[in-house]
């Protein structure tokens, strides 16, 4: 039997979700830094752990990319 044809644009997606994890995790340390007075640092912060969690929700997602 032949193999499954795989998605196409599976790379472009996989981007995406990444991007997009960077900017929930900074939108997430603003706001929470807003609601106790340190905004900037903490969204900073955000912006920094949003690439690891990104990076880690690509790999269990798209493994076999």
């Amino acid at each position: 039997m032949s193999e499954p044809h795989k998605p196409t644009m599976r790379g472009a997606v996989a981007g995406s979700m990444l991007v997009a994890t960077i900017i929930l995790c900074g939108a997430v340390g603003f706001g929470i830094g807003a609601l106790v007075g340190a905004a900037v640092p903490l969204g900073l912060a955000g912006l920094i752990a949003g690439p690891v969690a990104g990076i880690a929700l690509v790999r269990s997602r798209f493994r076999d990319l």
